[in-house]
């Protein structure tokens, strides 16, 4: 998830999440991979798939936390990041909605699950996977998540506001959905021309 202060757009349509999960060859089974991570942008097929469950914590999932949150403070505005945004179908997010603060510690989020959502509010939102492209979106003003941390412990996460809308934004990616899927009708128009440019960068 991007955090945005740019002026606000309406989207196109795109394609819908696939329903079922599917092999893909960006899927790390016991390698630790060397250097930085690329963020993949809209356009690349991995984003519209369902993320694996993590079965177990090895050095694999460990590394590629760390290796996500160097790729999500990399980008100025990165506020969250999805395992599958690097090319990876699993089910880890991170998020660090005070990065800022030199005292926050980023949540690393093993087979999140939503529990409950309450109440919505709308508000703006950018993807690091969509560079460039804001809506206004409605979501649940507080979410409860449960989740693996990365010593494999059961935990539950509270979020309200900014958080909420953060863990909802990653959920949504480890399903392959796209903040822009919760834009219909007229307003996808006006981005058509941009989302097709990015399309044509992944080709």
């Amino acid at each position: 998830m991007a955090k945005r202060k740019r002026k606000k757009c309406n989207l196109p349509n795109i394609p819908a999440a696939s329903s079922q999960p599917a092999e893909s060859r960006d899927i790390e089974q016991n390698e630790v991979p060397q250097g930085p991570r690329r963020i993949r942008l809209y356009g690349d097929e991995i984003l519209r798939k369902k993320a694996f469950p993590i079965q177990e914590i090895t050095e694999v999932e460990r590394k590629l936390a760390e290796d996500m949150l160097v790729a999500m403070y990399a980008a100025p505005n990165g506020i969250g990041l999805a395992a599958p945004q690097v090319g990876v179908l699993k089910r880890l997010i991170v998020i660090d909605v005070n990065r800022n603060d030199l005292a926050s510690r980023p949540l690393m989020l093993i087979n999140p699950e939503i529990e409950s959502l309450e109440g919505e509010s709308i508000a703006e939102e950018g993807c690091l996977s969509i560079p460039d492209v804001t809506a206004d979106i409605k979501r649940a003003e507080k979410a409860v998540v449960t989740a693996l941390n990365m010593d494999g412990e059961e935990i539950r996460v509270e979020g309200e506001g900014f958080l909420a809308r953060a863990l909802q934004h990653e959920i949504d990616h480890l399903n392959g959905v796209l903040f822009i899927d919760h834009v219909s009708g007229l307003k996808r128009q006006l981005l058509r021309g941009k989302l097709r440019k990015l399309v044509k960068e992944q080709s």
